[in-house]
């Protein structure tokens, strides 16, 4: 049985209406196999979302533009118009020079988990005898994070579409990502070759640690709001939980 918070008023859901979807493109002589979509996220901050669109493609779309293509009003709602849709070949969103844009990816492989990652510069990286870098990530830098069905995980510019740093230790599909909440670019991946990864993307990307604790596949992983705490569930029946100080 179903159970909200007291703030919430349940008739209010009844009323909820759909906006619209995002809808992916479809190949000639298109099988369902590969197609699936595993997998969306958000920017923290809201200025993105991403979604996986099956056959290895993730798409990128600036949030507040997507929202605002979906944007109806109430008399339109009345006239049975009140689905919209985004387009399968690009955005049918006007592009104004130095906003955000929206990407299409190509990972390589079927992507089965996102995340979004942002720095904060006064966040050192945790391997602090290291005095160069390949990467310096600043405020404004925002980052994707792809986990795909042959085990590597593929890090993205969010900004450019472009490729930064490929990830390459699981050896199974990397099933779930997430970036520690702290601004420190430390980021976690959670695979069925039964581990969890703990990345430093300050340290050029270079993997801190392997949690081991899982005797199944790990399906999904989450830090604690001050980024002390790392726990994962997955084909067990227990919740493991890691310090990660």
């Amino acid at each position: 049985m179903a159970s909200f918070p007291d703030f919430l008023n349940e008739n209010e859901i009844a009323k909820a209406k759909f906006i619209g979807e995002l809808l992916a493109p479809v190949a000639p002589f298109d099988q369902k196999s590969g197609r699936e979509t595993w997998t969306v996220a958000f920017a923290p901050d809201g200025s993105y979302f991403a979604w996986s669109q099956g056959h290895r493609i993730v798409r990128l779309v600036p949030w507040s533009k997507c929202m605002s293509n979906f944007s109806m009003r109430k008399e339109e709602w009345l006239n049975g118009a009140g689905t919209r849709h985004l387009s399968r070949h690009g955005s049918d969103i006007a592009l104004v020079p130095g906003e955000p844009r929206e990407h299409t990816i190509d990972c390589g492989d079927i992507v089965w988990g996102l995340a979004f990652g942002s720095s904060v510069p006064e966040k050192q990286s945790r391997c602090v005898n290291i005095e160069w870098h390949r990467f310096k990530f600043g405020q404004d830098q925002l980052l994707l994070a792809t986990g795909l069905n042959n085990g590597r995980i593929k890090i993205w510019d969010v900004y450019t579409g472009k490729l930064l740093l490929n990830l390459m230790d699981h050896t199974d599909i990397v099933r779930d990502l997430t970036f520690a909440p702290d601004g420190s670019l430390v980021l976690v991946s959670a695979s069925r070759d039964k581990t969890l990864r703990v990345w430093d993307l300050k340290d050029d990307g270079n993997m801190m640690k392997v949690l081991r604790g899982h005797q199944n596949w790990v399906y999904c992983s989450a830090f604690s709001p001050d980024s002390s705490v790392l726990c994962s569930v997955g084909a067990g029946k227990a919740v493991e939980a890691e310090p990660c100080v």
